[in-house]
């Protein structure tokens, strides 16, 4: 029995003015493995996430060498994996229409991206290809989809026209057509490429973007 790192941890904790139930929501554990962990327990593999939660030391936290805050400027804090899966549909060439189905079918997808639980039903991730959306979208990004997400102007999003050709832009409103119809564009960020707009061919957006993921490096 460990009862000092759980003295130590309880102090940490209400340094750090958090409940045992706050901390064990940003450490991604129930409320009652902190408990137990004050009472009687060693953190063994909680203690970097929990030492991140309270922005005290690791070291201090595990064995009480050193001090509680150790001067270390740590502003990241670990972010527990979500836990759905959603599908990788298609790599969504940036600079030109590519043929995408949506809605997807069962077992749709070259790829899986894990997230949170906080999108709706249909959302999928596209891949992006090429170099219209340079420089905030690489070739390589993924970005995630939400087909009922409406998109307000300045937001970015994917649509596609009669031929289920697809492409990823940025959306701007233009107006009302005579017809009451709203009047969009579809604008690279890449000024080497064309503006697309829904008065001059039929585009009609399929879903909007709420998350962007990058890798930096690559095996």
């Amino acid at each position: 029995m460990n009862t000092e790192f759980g003295q130590r941890l309880k102090a940490a904790r209400n340094a750090a003015k958090m409940t045992q139930k706050t901390l064990a929501n940003k450490v991604g554990i129930g409320q009652s493995t902190i408990a137990e962990l004050e009472k009687t327990g060693n953190g063994s593999s909680h203690v970097p996430v929990i030492a991140a939660a309270l922005k005290c030391s690791a070291l201090w936290l595990a064995t009480g060498d050193g001090s509680m805050k150790d001067g270390f400027d740590q502003n990241v804090t670990p972010v527990p994996l979500g836990m759905r899966q959603y599908p990788v549909i298609s790599h969504v060439q940036a600079g030109a229409l590519k043929e995408i189905a949506v809605p997807y079918g069962p077992g749709d997808g070259f790829d899986v991206e894990y997230g949170d639980d906080d999108a709706s039903q249909w959302s999928f991730f596209l891949e992006i290809e090429g170099d219209s959306m340079l420089p905030d979208f690489r070739p390589g990004d993924r970005v995630l989809i939400d087909p009922d997400v409406s998109p307000n102007p300045g937001d970015f999003v994917a649509a596609r026209n009669t031929k289920q050709e697809a492409t990823f832009k940025k959306y701007r409103v233009r107006g009302i057509d005579e017809s009451g119809h709203e009047v969009f564009e579809l604008v690279p960020l890449n000024d080497n490429y064309p503006v697309l707009r829904s008065d001059e061919r039929h585009l009609v957006v399929i879903g909007t973007m709420i998350e962007h993921r990058r890798k930096f490096r690559r095996r």
